[in-house]
């Protein structure tokens, strides 16, 4: 795929130019997994276009860990491939995605040469522990049905539609419960006016 030079305007221009050289350009459907449990890093992904879910697996439980949205990459990718430690963790394209992939071996002595492309890192983790603490505040203080509300619209924004097509399984994994608990909670939101279920999707009506 050709890559256009402008699609990294974050970095300075002599960055810019050595990450467009010697990266590729890739293009995935939905649903590709692109990365693996114990597989070793051998390129840092930057979502150009689309949606990157990342996530754990549990016995035979997934836990939605983040999203990889357009101009960022995957912390805990970057830091499995400084250390050379396996991934502890899986990633596939939630939608249709471009995905610009450096290769590792050469984020050691960009990281050393360019402050802009340690700026891009620091921002991803500190995107990711905002992420963690909102997660730990959403357990501590809401209950599954505004959990479930407001995963569902945070969805819906992320991937631009008005309409959220998923299983209840799907959803019960990204939130660490039990699709019975999702089929319950979510018919108690359709009661109550805040969404509509039917064999297109999931559409949220009203603002919680």
């Amino acid at each position: 795929m050709n890559i256009d030079q402008n699609i990294l305007p974050f970095l300075q221009a002599d960055l810019r130019e050595k990450v467009l050289a010697h990266s590729n350009l890739q293009e995935f459907k939905k649903g590709t997994e692109i990365l693996r449990e114990e597989q070793y890093i051998k390129v840092l992904p930057i979502v150009i276009e689309g949606l990157v879910k990342v996530y754990s697996r549990f016995e035979d439980k997934e836990l939605l860990l983040y999203y990889i949205e357009p101009k960022q990459s995957c912390i805990m990718t970057f830091y499995a491939a400084l250390q050379n430690t396996p991934s502890k963790v899986f990633a596939c394209t939630e939608e249709p995605s471009n995905i610009l992939l450096i290769p590792v071996q050469y984020v050691p002595s960009w990281l050393q040469e360019h402050a802009d492309f340690n700026l891009l890192f620091y921002n991803q983790f500190n995107l990711r522990y905002t992420e963690l603490l909102d997660t730990i505040g959403h357990l501590l203080l809401d209950k599954m049905d505004k959990r479930l509300y407001e995963h569902l619209k945070k969805k819906a924004l992320l991937i631009n539609k008005d309409e959220i097509k998923m299983s209840h399984h799907q959803l019960a994994n990204e939130l660490g419960t039990a699709r019975e608990v999702v089929s319950r909670v979510l018919k108690k939101l359709e009661t109550e006016g805040k969404i509509e279920q039917s064999a297109r999707g999931i559409k949220i009506l009203e603002e919680w």
